[in-house]
């Protein structure tokens, strides 16, 4: 199996889990920034022509694996897959934010949930004709857009 290896580091304001918008949609107009590591600059080529990407990192503060978690937005246990909990066995996650621009080797983004100092695994355009899915459903999440901007982390995913 090919080994995974950080392309650089994600800084936001966010330094402790505690506390911490738990998806881009609580954190709209919180801006941070990745240094790709030299190596990996040239694949930033082009990254500006996109309003969005996916930023894929490792929760690097996670400390254990568990199959069933009570997510934050619900009081039930559920699968880990079934989840966005940092919990999961390779412990990578995954955030949507807006990209305002590229200097060198350094990516400026607003919408940032991800803890300060996150190695960063990749980073993926989000192209809209490819991406949003129509007549989704959601499984069990029944919160409002409301909930969920005002919900923060705590200490049940360390």
């Amino acid at each position: 199996m090919h080994q995974i290896h950080p392309l650089g580091k994600i800084y936001s304001p966010h330094k402790s889990i505690e506390d911490m918008p738990i998806q881009p949609r609580g954190a709209p107009e919180v801006v941070g920034h990745i240094i790709v590591y030299d190596e990996y600059i040239d694949g930033l080529e082009d990254l500006d022509g996109f309003s969005h990407i996916y930023l894929l990192y490792s929760f690097h503060k996670a400390t254990r694996t568990e199959m069933h978690v009570t997510p934050f937005m619900d009081n039930q246990t559920r699968g880990v897959f079934a989840t966005r909990s940092p919990l999961r066995p390779n412990h990578i996650g995954m955030s949507i934010v807006n990209l305002l621009r590229v200097e060198g080797n350094k990516v400026i983004v607003k919408g940032i949930d991800i803890l300060d100092e996150t190695p960063l695994l990749d980073i993926k355009p989000y192209i809209e004709k490819f991406d949003a899915v129509q007549d989704c459903v959601s499984g069990w999440l029944q919160a409002s857009d409301e909930e969920i901007k005002k919900k923060r982390s705590d200490e049940r995913f360390r």
